[in-house]
């Protein structure tokens, strides 16, 4: 098991002790595969999303070998075209069984590869994963529309998605902040993906008719400031709009309305965009409230059903536990993770004709 005295950055009281926080790394560690792959849980698919969202939880606890080795199975079964599938049967790169590549799937390992590079300061892996990032970048943004919005994915024969969801492009905006931030280090102007970045966040922040209406999601609500598009007054208005209409006092988020189900993920997420809005006790309020999805084995499971008082689905996800230990990192001041999910020393990008 990870040692506590790794997981000082995760101790949050009324949230986790160190070693609650070690029972939980371990748990990560325990899902994922001898090659790197880490699948939702063992038997389950790897998506390359949730799989670098895991991986970041791993960085964060001091764990960078194995942080390492997942950033390093995605290098090794990127695609030709910089993409990878959306889904691989327990993370057997020979198995995908979604063969559509999703854009802010493709995206994230520009995020993740950043984020490893800050707790680490490893130069040699940073120049490893270069190739990779630029190869994902450039294919997301043949995706990206005349209104600056991205593209969903492309199905298995090539057709591209044009319609956008608000979630994936506000992660494609932090992906191509740190894809930016990854080629200033490096020395490798962009200015391509400076253009497209002002695109994408004049679009996210401006234009919500370019999106698909998913509004009954929250994702949908707080991605834009998860994301680093909506911030200041813009974000606490965005967030205040809502709260309500999402938010379960005591149990967590919605993840779609008006169902009865609160979801670990949706809600450590919220908690990470509420501590990048300036307003930690209210990201500590959320993140001891799901404290009741936290298994006997330091995972989490994936939500409630708080109609029927019943946890569903029946499994406790990598990805879950990621995300709660990424906003515990961040609320402890973990440097990395403040910088990823901070986003103030993170390229801007430039402004499109319209706004300039």
């Amino acid at each position: 098991m990870t040692s506590p005295g790794r997981t000082e950055r995760l101790v949050l009281p009324g949230v986790l002790t160190a070693e609650q926080a070690a029972a939980t790394v371990a748990g990560i560690v325990a899902t994922q595969r001898t090659d790197g792959a880490i699948p939702w849980f063992r038997g389950h698919h790897l998506d390359p999303w949730d799989h670098t969202e895991a991986a970041m939880a791993l960085d964060a606890a001091g764990e960078h070998d194995r942080a390492e080795a997942a950033y390093d199975w995605l290098v090794r079964h990127q695609n030709q075209d910089g993409s990878w599938y959306a889904a691989y049967a327990d993370g057997d790169a020979a198995a995908p069984t979604d063969r559509g590549r999703e854009t802010n799937f493709c995206a994230y390992l520009a995020v993740g590869a950043w984020h490893h590079y800050l707790s680490t300061g490893d130069e040699t892996f940073l120049d490893r994963m270069w190739p990779a990032v630029h190869a994902a970048i450039e294919y997301v943004l043949e995706l990206q529309q005349p209104g600056g919005e991205i593209g969903w994915k492309r199905e298995d024969d090539g057709t591209p998605v044009r319609d956008a969801l608000l979630t994936g492009s506000s992660s494609v905006y932090q992906a191509l902040r740190c894809a930016l931030a990854m080629a200033e280090q490096r020395e490798e102007p962009q200015p391509d993906w400076e253009l497209a970045l002002g695109r994408l966040g004049h679009a996210i922040r401006h234009h919500p008719e370019r999106f698909l209406d998913k509004s009954r999601y929250s994702m949908d609500w707080y991605y834009p400031v998860l994301g680093g598009a909506v911030r200041g007054t813009a974000a606490r208005e965005r967030i205040d709009a809502d709260w309500d209409r999402f938010v379960v006092p005591g149990l967590g988020v919605r993840c779609v309305v008006p169902n009865p189900w609160v979801t670990g993920g949706e809600s450590a997420e919220l908690a990470l965009a509420l501590w990048a809005m300036g307003e930690s006790d209210r990201a500590v309020t959320v993140l001891k409230w799901i404290q009741h999805l936290r298994a006997d084995n330091g995972m989490y499971w994936t939500g409630y059903v708080f109609e029927d008082q019943a946890i569903w689905p029946r499994e406790l996800t990598s990805w879950t536990a990621g995300s709660l230990l990424l906003a515990v990192a961040a609320l402890g001041g973990d440097e990395a993770t403040t910088a990823v999910f901070g986003g103030e020393r993170l390229p801007v990008g430039l402004a499109p004709d319209c706004c300039r």
